[in-house]
């Protein structure tokens, strides 16, 4: 299938990007910023499923940002969405064989560290996943199975993001992203469980995909818009209209932070 699935996508464009960015709830206004866009939507292209979510446009677009050749995943797949695993993290194993080296993934959060506000940028450094859920259970080359996730975030381009932010005089934060399936948002407890275990942040993406292009061999940059605090750090009651909102307000300063890391990894 991938084969059938590259096949198609070079009918319609030859653009080989360097660059792959996935764009979470309420940050796809990001591939406004693309140049030249060529545009797929996701139910067109063999192999791939299509986003249900809201704030998920569920379509690949290719272009340039900063005078490199990129390709932009306007809303991604979720496993709480009922796809299995691997229709999950099929769009990782696509970017890579279209020529994707470096990998740039967003999401929206639920903050733990109390030292977040929503609204607030933070670079992913690393996370937790005790779901049990993995793409790399299956059949597998045996040479490969067995990978290092000691660098899953790349201290490369977590190094070349700071000086950005410094440039920008943003103050982004870093911290440890745990993941859990959904859809519902998380206990009050389970919140608290997390934080004895590390975790700044919590949400429901981004793990599985990270694995996968770690398996491939893909550099990767993870950048999470802190919507809301999490269950019992906060008072409110969640829902998702409120993060959608949260991300939009953040929308531009995340879209120039972006382009700029773009312009130098």
């Amino acid at each position: 299938m991938l084969d059938k699935t590259v096949e198609y996508i070079r009918s319609i464009t030859d653009l080989t990007p360097e660059i792959g960015i996935i764009l979470g709830s309420g940050l796809g206004d990001f591939a406004e910023t693309i140049y030249d866009k060529i545009v797929i939507n996701y139910e067109d292209i063999p192999g791939f499923s299509k986003s249900q979510v809201k704030g998920h446009n569920s379509r690949l677009v290719f272009g340039t940002v900063a005078d490199v050749k990129v390709v932009a995943m306007q809303g991604r797949m979720h496993y709480y969405e009922g796809h299995t695993i691997g229709e999950t993290v099929y769009p990782i194993r696509v970017l890579k064989a279209l020529g994707v080296e470096k990998l740039i993934i967003t999401n929206a959060s639920g903050g733990i560290n109390t030292d977040y506000t929503p609204g607030d940028i933070v670079m992913i450094k690393d996370h937790i996943n005790l779901t049990g859920i993995n793409p790399l259970i299956g059949p597998s080359d045996e040479d490969r199975r067995f990978i290092s996730m000691m660098e899953a975030y790349s201290p490369q381009l977590m190094d070349k993001a700071e000086k950005v932010a410094e440039e920008l005089n943003m103050d982004v934060k870093k911290g440890t992203y745990m993941y859990f399936t959904g859809p519902n948002y998380e206990t009050p407890a389970e919140i608290k469980a997390a934080a004895v275990l590390g975790a700044d942040c919590v949400g429901m993406s981004t793990v599985p995909e990270v694995i996968q292009a770690n398996y491939e061999g893909m550099k990767v940059l993870g950048l999470t818009c802190i919507t809301n605090m999490a269950a019992g750090i906060g008072e409110q009651f969640h829902d998702h209209g409120s993060v959608i909102e949260v991300s939009a307000r953040v929308q531009d300063v995340f879209s120039a932070y972006v382009k700029r890391i773009i312009s130098v990894i």
